[in-house]
């Protein structure tokens, strides 16, 4: 992440914590740390962009939930076990969604944030298709500085 973007970005969320806190003196406005090393230090970058800047951007899950549906049964001579089961319940999202959904000036934006050598899998695959099809555009972020560039490029397209 290079420092004139990094710069902007913390100077828009110092200028939105300044409005929601306007009794705070400006010198006690804390400024946010951002860095674009981790999926989760990206995603908050590119979010905290968008809704900053008047748009709107969301960070997507489709996770199951953990259950734990064991008890411990006691027989008649003392011995316990356990009974039961644990497991994961399906997610009730699409497969390969997305990590972002993002609206900036009437535009939809899907953006699956990529770190390292991470990549896509066949289901993100069909769904950036599906996204692209549907009229919406699709933006792999591996890092803070070509998301910017790449978002650029698609707000001066007609």
């Amino acid at each position: 992440m290079n420092k004139t973007n990094k710069a902007i970005l913390t100077d828009l969320a110092i200028a939105d914590l300044k409005l929601k806190y306007p009794n705070v003196p400006d010198h006690c406005v804390p400024a946010p740390k951002y860095s674009d090393k981790t999926a989760n230090g990206l995603t908050k970058c590119i979010i905290d962009l968008i809704n900053f800047s008047g748009g709107h951007a969301e960070r997507i899950s489709n996770q199951g939930q953990y259950r734990d549906n064991t008890k411990i049964d006691i027989d008649v001579i003392g011995r316990a076990r356990t009974i039961g089961s644990k497991g994961w319940t399906k997610g009730h999202g699409q497969n390969g969604t997305a990590d972002i959904s993002a609206m900036y000036r009437g535009k939809s934006f899907r953006i699956e944030v990529k770190i390292g050598r991470d990549k896509m899998s066949e289901a993100q695959i069909k769904y950036k298709k599906q996204v692209e099809n549907a009229g919406a555009y699709y933006i792999i972020a591996k890092n803070y500085d070509d998301f910017i560039l790449d978002f650029k490029s698609i707000l001066l397209k007609k």
